[in-house]
């Protein structure tokens, strides 16, 4: 992983955390969503086929509502795991997908008492998705020409089914939405268009327009995305409408009714460009953004006015689009989303010069990287000297890591693998949760992993305290069966082991404080071909040797360069330079190549280098 500045360290290992159960069927599906009940209680929520496993500071939590179930039960299917969108407000998480109704978690008075259910909305937007209108005969005389008024007919023209269809002058003087039946000759209704006064409307200058229903429903659908953004629930596209946003009224999350569109109502706009641009993301920020498969859009709104539904506008901003399951994230100065090809890392961010937003390819140099990714999610910066770390999982199960600095400019990214594939990622305040697909046995296993500066393996245990063998024996190792596993103690390297069918090994000696056990992974650092301008003009295809090299280190205990270890002291750590001559062998780049023979700490600070240059 690279550091914001300039430095190079050992990625941390991963912690085991548990393993899901093959009843769950994780190889149909995973999917991380993090939950902040509060500053200090958060959790890790892991979605898999008709299951929720909670997880509590790196702790699967068990008889969830005292059923005895280390599981929460949902509807929520393997084949919607991949497509859900989330959003949470206090103690609410909201959760969505295309194919089942909103659903609302929440967490209760313990760490174990969780439920889950379908949104029970106080109204659900109306559309006509087969607009038809009729003529019925008589007269309609409206009690005002604006506001909350009754119409009445001079003939019962009226039925409790005409409940949100509307009435309108085919003059176009007056349209109004049926709110209430009252009987055969009257309604309530809510006036959109004012009418021209209370006269009777006469016979045949007026319409009925029929066959408004539920906008979300099993046979329409239901949203897509969803995010909260100044006192209001955004739902962004939904199945049958995928350019439309629907925004709830303020500080009522649940209720969609556009009333007399005063500022308060609930808020409904659709986009309207040359192509159906599907609602793939919503993210709130200084704007509420909109990503999109065939581009990017937000509503502007000035610092001290609200969005209202009769100021609400959608400004286009670019032309990208945005890949469908990967959630936008937001960074230090923007917002982060992968494009619609799977092939760059965009950063949507606000142009003072411009006054609307661009889109930054900030995988311009690494896009090599990308391998069509899947998820995504960023730690934010967790000390005064560190920067924003986006992590991309992509499809072959590789990891790319961004370390990000936006205030000097820094956008460093490397790549990084397992004994397995990355499957999922997702962050939990400071805590980065992995899905592992690995192979233990001969048999595919899928294990709950954290990323641990304290671990310098993957799948690692880490036995100190209470926890620490007093003998040579050491179980607890079944997720690793038959594996090689390295074995540090008290900073020092042990011998590789091969964990038995009991889960255990036998150590070379009981260790004082600590002992790690894990899988191994080997680091490597290569540096740029060497490009010197000479009075002779460059040196491109000419024959270099490094000469003698020094790397600058910092609290490092392994490290080799081409292969050949420098020398450390054992159980210590070492911050200095190290330097190696002289060094051997012509080629034609001058590159140095650092790795590790160990599994221990590592950071490298800088290299220094001669070279010769032959023709």
């Amino acid at each position: 992983v690279i550091q914001p500045q300039g430095g190079i360290t050992r990625r941390p290992g991963l912690q085991y955390v548990s393993t899901i159960p093959s009843a769950a069927a994780p190889q149909s599906g995973c999917r991380l969503v993090p939950f902040e009940f509060s500053t200090t209680q958060s959790y890790m929520l892991l979605f898999v086929h008709n299951r929720m496993y909670i997880y509590k500071d790196k702790v699967l939590q068990t008889n969830i509502n005292g059923t005895g179930n280390d599981y929460l039960v949902t509807t929520i299917t393997s084949a919607m795991i991949s497509t859900i969108d989330y959003a949470q407000s206090a103690d609410t998480l909201i959760v969505v997908q295309e194919d089942m109704a909103p659903k609302q978690i929440k967490r209760g008075a313990s760490h174990t008492a969780w439920t889950i259910a379908d949104i029970t909305f106080e109204y659900i937007p109306k559309f006509a998705f087969s607009l038809s209108t009729s003529n019925p005969a008589g007269t309609i005389t409206p009690s005002a020409v604006d506001g909350n008024i009754t119409i009445t007919a001079s003939s019962s023209v009226f039925s409790s089914s005409n409940v949100d269809d509307y009435v309108e002058a085919v003059d176009g003087i007056g349209r109004a939405r049926i709110t209430r039946h009252v009987s055969g000759t009257s309604v309530e209704a809510i006036v959109e268009i004012p009418f021209f006064n209370t006269s009777a409307i006469a016979n045949g200058s007026w319409l009925l327009e029929v066959d408004y229903v539920d906008a979300w429903s099993n046979t329409n659908g239901y949203p897509r995305t969803v995010t909260f953004h100044e006192g209001r629930l955004y739902f962004g596209g939904s199945k049958s409408r995928p350019n439309t946003i629907f925004a709830s009224r303020v500080g009522r999350f649940f209720d969609f009714n556009p009333g007399e569109a005063l500022d308060d109502d609930a808020i409904e706009v659709t986009l309207n460009t040359g192509q159906v641009n599907a609602v793939t993301g919503l993210f709130s920020g200084r704007d509420l953004q909109i990503f999109t498969k065939g581009g990017e859009f937000f509503l502007p709104q000035s610092d001290l006015d609200p969005i209202t539904p009769s100021n609400v506008v959608i400004q286009g901003a670019t032309k990208r689009g945005s890949k469908e399951g990967i959630k936008p994230v937001g960074a230090e100065s923007g917002t982060m989303f992968i494009q619609r090809s799977g092939k760059s890392l965009r950063e949507f961010l606000f142009s003072d010069v411009e006054l609307s937003y661009i889109s930054n390819n900030i995988s311009l140099l690494s896009s090599h990287l990308l391998v069509t990714p899947t998820d995504l999610a960023l730690r934010k910066a967790t000390s005064t000297d560190d920067g924003d770390l986006l992590l991309i999982v992509n499809t072959d199960g590789s990891l790319a890591t961004y370390s990000i600095l936006r205030g000097q400019n820094v956008i460093a990214p490397s790549l990084s693998s397992t004994d397995g594939e990355f499957i999922n990622v997702a962050v939990d305040v400071d805590t980065i949760y992995f899905v592992i697909k690995r192979t233990v046995n001969s048999n595919t296993v899928y294990y709950v992993e954290t990323w641990n500066d304290d671990n310098t393996t993957d799948s690692s245990i880490l036995f100190t305290g209470g926890t620490k063998p007093t003998t040579t024996t050491l179980s607890g190792l079944s997720h690793l069966q038959g594996k090689t596993v390295k074995v540090i103690a008290d900073d020092a390297m042990q011998n590789d082991k091969v964990v038995n069918g009991s889960g255990q090994i036998t150590l070379d000696a009981v260790p004082t404080t600590y002992v790690e056990v894990g899988l191994n992974y080997t680091p490597t650092v290569k540096t740029m071909p060497v490009e010197l301008k000479l009075p002779s003009g460059n040196t491109v295809g000419q024959k270099k040797r490094i000469v003698e090299a020094s790397a600058l280190l910092y609290l490092s205990q392994n490290l080799t360069l081409d292969a050949k270890e420098f020398p450390f002291t054992a159980a210590s750590f070492f911050t200095g330079k190290k330097r190696r001559k002289p060094m051997l062998g012509y080629d034609r780049e001058g590159q140095l190549t650092f790795s590790q023979s160990a599994p221990l700490f590592f950071t490298l600070l800088g290299v220094e280098y001669k070279v010769s240059v032959g023709q």
